[in-house]
């Protein structure tokens, strides 16, 4: 099977097409060989009052298909009806389509083979504010300098998009209920409300 680049391959004009293009991509091989679905993506049927983008599929995103499916995207649902904003009212991607194997970090290659995915989402999403959760999704905008800690709190501007950067839901989970990094992460859900 022929690699899908999508810097170069056509990629439609609706979601569905995006999709089955993502679906056919190997440019990854070593991700390609080990998925058992490409994690595409969710949206909304009206238009999203925000985009969140995390990291990359787990195990549980892989056997669904559905990004933030397993105990991150639970958190994840909590805090956003808290806030105001149920996942049925936001689109959800990844920085990666693809698990990487035993969920290590993506490498640099791998997020440079598939930003031209996620670029393609956002401007066919259009939402009115992103949300980049966690450092991968961090530095998919702000380069492999970002610090969450530096860029969280107030919203940015690129390439005339609203950015909110705020924690990964995992990373919430990771130091507990009464952690720093949950109770930022419901802080700067919160926000997006401002813009959506």
């Amino acid at each position: 099977m022929k690699a899908t680049d999508p810097a170069t391959t056509p990629i439609g004009e609706t979601w569905e097409q995006l999709a089955a293009g993502m679906r056919g991509c190997v440019a990854c091989a070593e991700l390609a060989a080990t998925r058992t679905h490409v994690v595409v993506g969710t949206r909304p049927d009206a238009d999203p009052a925000a985009l969140l983008i995390g990291e990359a599929p787990g195990a549980t995103e892989d056997q669904t298909g559905i990004p933030f499916a397993g105990a991150a995207g639970r958190l994840l649902d909590l805090l956003l009806d808290d806030v105001g904003l149920p996942r049925a009212r936001v689109a959800v991607a990844n920085v990666l389509k693809c698990r990487p194997p035993a969920n290590r970090a993506p490498s640099r290659a791998e997020v440079a083979n598939c930003r031209g995915w996620l670029t393609a989402q956002i401007n066919l999403i259009d939402a009115p504010v992103i949300c980049a959760l966690g450092l991968t999704a961090a530095r998919w905008f702000f380069g492999p300098a970002a610090k969450i800690g530096e860029l969280r709190g107030e919203p940015h501007v690129v390439d005339g998009r609203v950015v909110v950067v705020t924690y990964h839901p995992s990373a919430a989970i990771r130091f507990g209920p009464a952690g720093m990094p949950r109770a930022a992460l419901r802080d700067d859900l919160a926000s997006l409300v401002r813009y959506s």
